[in-house]
């Protein structure tokens, strides 16, 4: 499952938000965006885990914890719309 992580610190790391993240399960990756011409962190990314169920346990735990004071925002990926 595709897992949106917004309301990061620009600080935060990919290891630090899988480091959070493998508490719930096995993490495939970790995508965190950045602005391609600065390459300043945005502020949000990507975690995908393999089992749905680890997944979902996460996004009910994780959804407003604190990660280097700021409140993650953690919800399911919405397919993205390329029209």
């Amino acid at each position: 499952m595709n897992i949106y992580v917004g309301n990061l610190n620009y600080k935060v790391q990919e290891e630090d938000v899988k480091d959070v993240f493998e508490t719930y399960g096995d993490v495939t990756s970790v995508k965190l965006i950045s602005d391609k011409i600065t390459g300043r962190a945005k502020g949000f990314g990507f975690v995908e885990m393999s089992n749905d169920q680890e997944a979902l346990d996460a996004i009910e735990n994780l959804d407003g914890h604190q990660l280097m004071e700021r409140e993650m925002r953690v919800n399911q990926a919405k397919p993205r719309d390329n029209s």
